[in-house]
């Protein structure tokens, strides 16, 4: 037999907000990569 675990309104509300604040630091992550990879090589430095 398997047990669901309901979940309400409040707890998808609020895991819906942390994946989008965690999609966000990964894209700010991504993003600062590239910048200090482009200066690195010059892209942007010279």
């Amino acid at each position: 037999m398997i047990e669901t675990i309901k979940v309400t309104d409040k707890q998808k509300k609020s895991r819906r907000n942390r994946n989008i604040a965690l999609g966000l630091v990964l894209a700010g992550l991504v993003l600062l990569f590239y910048i200090i990879t482009l200066v690195k090589i010059g892209g942007l430095g010279s």
